[in-house]
């Protein structure tokens, strides 16, 4: 997300938060979802995103997240995150002048490594979210607006096109949506064939998108359906935005962020899901 001037002070003099599963077999699509739980975290820490570790724990980022030496360096916007093979992978976003990106990787003992992404012809700065294909060798990103394409890029660090201590990074494909559609904040791989995103329409709604095989770098046309709309509930009126989205393949819970409108703000809820039906996709 984008924070307007008044939110991002709303949100900043506040960091206090107001406030089974069913595990699909490995070779199956999660296809249709029911809500199951509900909880809370503050927007300062955890209303960007959120994305869950092997032993079922939840990382979050929010704008304090944003370490101060890479602040320096103009990355003032954070995005949805990823975990892969114990690494995290965070989207980066300078300002309105940017003509770059960065895709910070973050391993288990600490180390972090910078990858830049050099905005091609067309493309916008916003960097939304990172996505790490289940083989972990593609990373799927995605922009702002009306779009008809998420990005594809080799998986910093974890695939081996790419340096090993950071430097620059190419697109190597795309998905080609076959609708447009409108603000992506976050995707999030359900299975090898299919992603989960979410949209910050007027509707707030889940998205479905089924590839045709296995990410391997190339173009692929990806068939984009609606799952549901988000709940938008609070005791505060105003606009609510739809944020991360996480799949959990080991319980497998998705889970999904709705940031709390006007004076509640500083809270972000998230949803969980369990899964109602499996699909072969």
């Amino acid at each position: 997300m984008t924070l307007k001037p008044l939110r991002c002070a709303a949100v900043l003099a506040g960091a206090i938060a107001l406030s089974a599963a069913v595990v699909p077999p490995a070779s199956a699509s999660p296809g249709s979802w029911t809500e199951s739980a509900s909880s809370s975290t503050g927007s300062l820490t955890g209303g960007e995103g959120l994305a869950s570790r092997t032993n079922g724990s939840l990382l979050y980022r929010g704008l304090a997240s944003i370490p101060l030496a890479l602040r320096i360096k103009g990355w003032n916007h954070i995005g949805d995150p990823d975990i892969a093979q114990g690494a995290t992978f965070d989207a980066y976003q300078g300002g309105d002048g940017a003509t770059s990106k960065m895709y910070a990787v973050t391993t288990q003992d600490g180390r972090r490594y910078e990858y830049v992404h050099t905005l091609d012809p067309g493309e916008e700065l916003n960097n939304s979210f990172a996505a790490v294909s289940p083989d972990a060798q593609w990373m799927v990103s995605g922009e702002w607006g009306q779009q008809n394409r998420l990005q594809v890029f080799p998986t910093p660090l974890l695939n081996p096109a790419t340096p090993r201590t950071g430097g620059t990074l190419a697109q190597s494909g795309q998905i080609t949506l076959d609708r447009t559609v409108s603000d992506i904040q976050a995707c999030d791989f359900v299975s090898a064939t299919r992603l989960v995103c979410v949209s910050d329409d007027s509707e707030k709604d889940l998205l479905q998108v089924d590839l045709p095989h296995a990410m391997d770098g190339t173009t692929v046309t990806g068939r984009v359906t609606t799952l549901l709309q988000l709940p938008r509930r609070s005791i505060c009126s105003g606009t609510f935005e739809a944020e991360g989205v996480d799949y959990d393949p080991g319980s497998g819970t998705l889970r999904a962020e709705v940031v709390q409108p006007g004076a509640c703000v500083v809270s972000t809820t998230v949803y969980s899901y369990s899964a109602a039906a499996t699909t072969s996709s």
